[in-house]
């Protein structure tokens, strides 16, 4: 069905049977069921509370919050539709509207687009009336129409008749004298001659046929706005032969105004410099196989996942300290840029990215520091495709904005990452959004930034007027709008690439079931997306992902130069145990791991043997072990643990005097604060801890030891937070109702307007509109008892436990022990109330 029927069907279910509606209420009761569901759903914060019956929610719908939230998420060609109805006379017929859109000209794009935009004003009630008298909900038109201090979109003014409201009448009769009008008898038929002549395109040509050049000059300076303009005491004569003549007419002592009729007639009958009733195209900047793409993304997903396992492996021992504002410091931040090899906004993209997924938090300590948390670790046992998945379902709907970091919010403040005032509500829309129109273009078509960006702020022209002077520490480049809605887009496209969402800039298949999309033309129906739960669309990505990214492998190859190459991603125990034996050198498809005195040290420590050591580099490399590095092994192993610390303060003992002699000569020794006290003994004024560091920077391999004298293993135990949920996204408005909230509102606000207007009988007092009914007790009891004798329906007022008043149309069945049942016609089911909570009872007309 098209969008012109839908606005046919739209007229007849609001005029069937009944006068034109009078006012938004009578407009809505005219609805179907359908057309309030459908209110209900582009506008749920009609919805809390819902409205006792059609008045309560009309009303609800005019207020100021609610419409600006509604005006917020209009297309641009809605939006415009509306504006021109501010600028309409009020009501306007449809052919008053069709003109003020199209001009003089026309515009079949315009005349075929405009029903449908009409109907969407009306579906969220921000229009109303027939055809021939549209009505802008009066709030949305104090809010679009023009004002000093509001000035239009369309760049209009004020009318004359506004413009001249407190002008004296000697001076209106001046200026339709200088037009060359006959003179009237009062100020309002002088104003209206004024007008009539600024809107009939003959005469107005006429009149400004005879305007000096320079006049026109001013005019065309003016006519789209803004239409006010400063003066000086004595005019140049151009300004005043159009103020002469009420072309401009006079808002101050030194501001002049260009009339509304005057800049229409100037610009064609139009309210728009340029109306856009059509979508601008997302065009396609490249095109790769659709193999390509899943390929580079892919890649992009395993990098991805080595980031983030890399970036909290490093903080396994506890992390920064947190700021006491919140967040990490700009020291901490560009360590952590270091350590990951990127940038220092791409550095805190991934600490959001663990923080949102529940992975990172900070441990609650008096000494607050960041960790991992215990989530993570169960994270690492999960196969990799579900560990990507796990990251980017929390991404898509997190709040949280990492571009921000760097920059400073509205009161001057520093932005810092993992800190406070980052969400912004916008954010998840957006990623849908963009990842929704990258889905529109071919498969393994990347999009043209520009023309994505110019799609967006078409479909939410108001959305991108947020705090677009909020600094943020990433460049726009000359070409890129910096408008909050465009540079959510931006960091979107680009988190996307790093999540491996896009590859070459193109949506890959996994992101396709991620977003419940079809994943091809000739996809099963069990693959069509829609209506599927948001963990089995993460659950199918997985599995889309899962043949792309590289098996792990579970081997080595060692070469003499102690080093060895992990040809792909190594399993899970055998990466932990090189991590500890070896140092990472360098990454990417093969990680080269570099293996040193401190790292072979490292190990020992953590109590592996030699004989460990040579049998765990045999069972994992497919090379023979080279000589050097079995060399390695047996000489760090050999001095390892002849040197013992202790706790004394803390204190060195050596079964060779000479060793404690060497140390107590050397002079990178004296901050340690070394005495002897006796031949194999040196006593430290340092804590053992850095007593230890101190000596293995001096070259020996110290072993810790116990109280008893046992040598102390260093287990590679991680730090861990307590238990943490990730953070949950800011809410953008309220939620969108399903389908079960939607149907018993509308049966509900339904039964309440049924009691609200149902018809009664007229009362010995008068009740005031709007009030519940007033009855004694006795007159209560008396009329229900009736009514369950009759089979009649009454109307009462009745008050809940909670305080709560309400109006209901019941038809009593049985009265005793001081309840009431019946059948409640509101709730449309039997219910019992007590009498005493029932404020008063109305009996319902004959008819």
């Amino acid at each position: 069905m098209g969008i012109g029927e839908l606005d046919r069907e739209a007229h007849v279910a609001e005029g069937t049977g009944a006068a034109a509606p009078r006012t938004l209420a009578e407009a809505l009761r005219a609805r179907g069921d359908e057309g309030l569901a459908a209110l209900l759903r582009a506008r749920p914060d009609l919805l809390n509370p819902v409205p006792n019956d059609l008045t309560q929610l009309a009303t609800r719908a005019g207020t100021r919050g609610s419409v600006v939230r509604a005006l917020e998420r209009l297309d641009r060609f809605a939006l415009q539709t509306a504006e021109a109805l501010a600028v309409a006379p009020d009501p306007a017929p449809y052919p008053v509207l069709l003109a003020l859109l199209t001009g003089d000209e026309g515009d079949p794009a315009i005349e075929a687009a405009l029903p449908g935009a009409v109907a969407l004003l009306r579906e969220q009630a921000l229009v109303w009336g027939e055809d021939d008298r549209l009505r802008l909900v009066r709030t949305a038109r104090e809010l679009l129409s023009p004002s000093p201090q509001h000035p239009s979109p369309t760049g209009l003014g004020p009318t004359v008749a506004e413009a001249t409201s407190g002008m004296s009448p000697g001076r209106v009769q001046e200026i339709i004298g200088a037009a060359g009008l006959p003179a009237t008898h009062d100020p309002v038929s002088a104003v209206a001659a004024l007008t009539g002549l600024f809107t009939d395109r003959a005469r107005m040509g006429a009149l400004l046929d005879g305007a000096p050049p320079e006049a026109l000059a001013v005019l065309d300076r003016l006519v789209w706005g803004p239409p006010y303009g400063e003066v000086t005491a004595n005019p140049a004569p151009p300004v005043r032969w159009l103020r002469d003549r009420g072309l401009l007419l006079p808002v101050s002592a030194r501001t002049m105004v260009l009339p509304r009729e005057v800049a229409l007639h100037l610009r064609g009958g139009r309210a728009h410099r340029a109306p856009e009733p059509v979508a601008p195209e997302v065009a396609v900047l490249r095109e790769h196989r659709p193999q390509v793409v899943d390929g580079a993304a892919a890649g992009q997903a395993y990098t991805a996942l080595a980031t983030v396992e890399e970036l909290l492996k490093s903080w396994d021992k506890g992390g920064p300290q947190v700021l006491r504002a919140g967040g990490l410091s700009v020291r901490d931040l560009r360590r952590t840029a270091a350590a990951l090899d990127v940038t220092e906004q791409v550095a805190a993209f991934w600490l959001e990215l663990c923080h949102g997924a529940g992975l990172l938090a900070s441990d609650g300590e008096a000494d607050e520091r960041y960790a991992p948390t215990p989530a993570y670790d169960d994270w690492l046992d999960l196969p990799p495709a579900e560990r990507w998945a796990r990251l980017v379902t929390p991404w898509l709907a997190s709040t949280r904005t990492s571009g921000l970091v760097g920059g400073q919010d509205a009161k001057g403040r520093a932005l810092s990452a993992l800190g406070p005032d980052l969400d912004r509500a916008a954010a998840p829309e957006v990623r849908h959004r963009v990842l929704g129109l990258l889905a529109t273009l071919p498969p393994g078509a990347a999009a043209d930034p520009e023309t994505l960006f110019a799609r967006l702020r078409w479909e939410r022209p108001l959305r991108g007027a947020g705090p677009a002077a909020e600094n943020t520490g990433s460049g726009s480049g000359p070409s890129l709008p910096d408008d909050l809605r465009s540079r959510l887009a931006r960091w979107a496209l680009a988190e996307a690439e790093l999540l491996g969402l896009t590859g070459r800039g193109a949506l890959s298949a996994p992101a396709r079931a991620l977003l419940n999309l079809p994943l091809a033309e000739a996809a099963s129906p069990a693959d069509e997306g829609g209506g599927v739960e948001e963990s089995v669309a993460a659950e199918r990505a997985a599995t889309l992902l899962a043949p792309l990214l590289p098996e792990a492998v579970d081997h080595v190859l060692l070469q003499a130069d102690l080093t060895a190459v992990a040809p792909g991603p190594l399993r899970r125990p055998l990466a932990d145990a090189l991590a500890v034996l070896a140092d990472v050198e360098s990454k990417g498809g093969a990680t080269v791991y570099r293996f040193t005195p401190g790292s072979v040290r490292r190990a020992l420590d953590s109590g592996l043997t030699a004989s460990d050591l040579h049998d765990f580099l045999t069972a994992h490399s497919r090379t023979p072990v080279p000589q050097p590095l079995a060399y390695l092994v047996d000489d760090v192993a050999r001095r390892h643990g002849h040197l013992r610390v202790g706790a004394a303060s803390a204190y060195v003992r050596c079964d060779d005097d000479t060793v404690l002699g060497e140390i107590l000569a050397d002079r990178r020794s004296a901050s340690l604060g070394l005495r002897r006290l006796a031949p194999t003994v040196l006593a430290a004024q340092a804590d053992p801890a850095a007593l230890l560091d101190g000596l293995r920077a001096m070259g020996y391999a110290p072993a810790a030891e116990s109280a008893e004298g046992d040598v102390l293993v260093t287990r590679a135990d991680a730090y861990r937070t307590p238990a943490r949920t990730a953070p949950v996204p800011v809410p953008d408005g309220p939620p969108a109702p399903d389908a079960t909230l939607l149907h018993a509102a509308v049966k509900a606000i339904r039964a309440g307007d049924r009691a609200a207007t149902a018809v009664r009988r007229e009362p010995s007092a008068p009740t005031p509109a709007g009030s519940l009914p007033r009855t004694s007790s006795a007159e209560t009891l008396a009329t229900v008892q009736a009514a369950a004798m009759t089979g009649s329906a009454v109307w009462i007022g009745y008050v809940n436990a909670d305080g709560a008043a309400s109006q209901r149309v019941i038809a009593p069945v049985r009265v005793e022990g001081g309840f009431v049942t019946g059948y409640d016609h509101t709730a449309d089911e039997m219910r019992t109330y007590p009498l005493h909570r029932i404020t008063g009872v109305a009996e319902l007309a004959d008819d």
